[in-house]
């Protein structure tokens, strides 16, 4: 029976030629010192320089090249899913995250954690990146609700039970302790060290920013309501109905009764709007509702996550 392995570093790859030998040395001896047995996992994201050129050669590792740019998220899905270590180590390829913090995040684990997420709590960055990360991170506290500081650190250690039935989409690589945290598993953070970046350029830009925004309201929404959609849109629904009918009820009244002229007036349009809109949004979500069970029900699962049972 083959042994198991410990580690497993995940790193996607995107035009990083001038990094891509000096991360692999790091990485590979960040892990010989800790004495677990591991795998090095580079994930090519359609480079277009010399990436996959550089990566030839080196050993341990496992090249996995995608056939265009998908994207980070993409990558780090394809990584996992092709790990097999015990443990999972997400990193970004650009030498700014610390193999030697690898260290760190498993002694953090050790202390009960499923996952431990790396804090660049002095980030080394240029003043736009950083701005926009901490209004992503601003957001992130008030939509989400989740207790790390850094979500966006790349630098990540799971168990790897944490992955099961779990598909990366969009930019979900960066909420991904919030979403495991929603299934109940136990997070944790530590600091760790951040570089400047050495070669190649940066790949954030405003739209990954978007793409991130979106994605948090899509998370806030699994927070919130995945369970229970009904009661988001239905309670909406109900709601912007019963202020339509009020309307309709006193523009009736005041037709029927005192004899005002509606024609001049918005209100009996708006009350209508409302109403139509209230029963959409209800039947929307009992639509929602049934896809949501239908959802659970087809991957075999249930809105729930068991720790263990024990029988005595």
């Amino acid at each position: 029976m083959n042994k198991k392995l410990g580690l497993s570093v995940v790193v996607p790859l995107y035009n990083e030629e001038g990094n891509v030998r000096e991360l692999h040395e790091r990485v590979n001896q960040a892990c010989q010192e800790l004495g677990e047995s591991f795998e090095i996992i580079f994930i090519d994201d359609g480079s277009k320089d010399k990436t996959v050129e550089e990566c030839r050669g080196l050993s341990p590792l496992k090249l996995i090249q995608f056939r265009r740019n998908f994207g980070q998220t993409a990558a780090f899905d394809a990584g996992i899913k092709e790990a097999q270590g015990e443990i999972v180590i997400t990193m970004d390829g650009d030498l700014q995250n610390d193999p030697k913090d690898i260290g760190a995040l498993l002694e953090e684990m050790k202390k009960g954690y499923d996952v431990v997420s790396g804090w660049r709590w002095q980030r080394k960055d240029s003043f736009s990146k950083k701005f926009f990360s901490r209004g992503a991170n601003f957001l992130r506290k008030v939509l989400i609700h989740d207790k790390i500081h850094d979500s966006g650190c790349s630098l990540k250690a799971y168990k790897r039970e944490c992955f099961s039935g779990v598909d990366f989409f969009g930019e979900m690589h960066r909420f991904m302790p919030a979403i495991l945290e929603l299934q109940g598993y136990k997070v944790g953070e530590v600091k760790v060290s951040h570089h400047p970046r050495v070669a190649g350029v940066t790949k954030y830009n405003w739209k990954r920013a978007l793409k991130g925004f979106v994605d948090m309201i899509s998370i806030w929404f699994w927070r919130k309501y995945a369970n229970r959609p009904l009661h988001l849109f239905g309670g909406s629904g109900i709601a912007l109905s019963f202020v339509g009918g009020l309307i309709l009820i006193w523009m009736a009244v005041a037709k029927l009764f005192f004899g005002v002229s509606l024609s001049d007036k918005i209100w009996p349009l708006m009350g209508v709007f409302l109403v139509m809109i209230g029963v959409q949004l209800f039947v929307f979500g009992l639509m929602a509702d049934i896809l949501v069970r239908n959802y659970y029900k087809g991957r075999g699962m249930m809105n729930y996550s068991i720790r263990e049972i024990t029988e005595a």
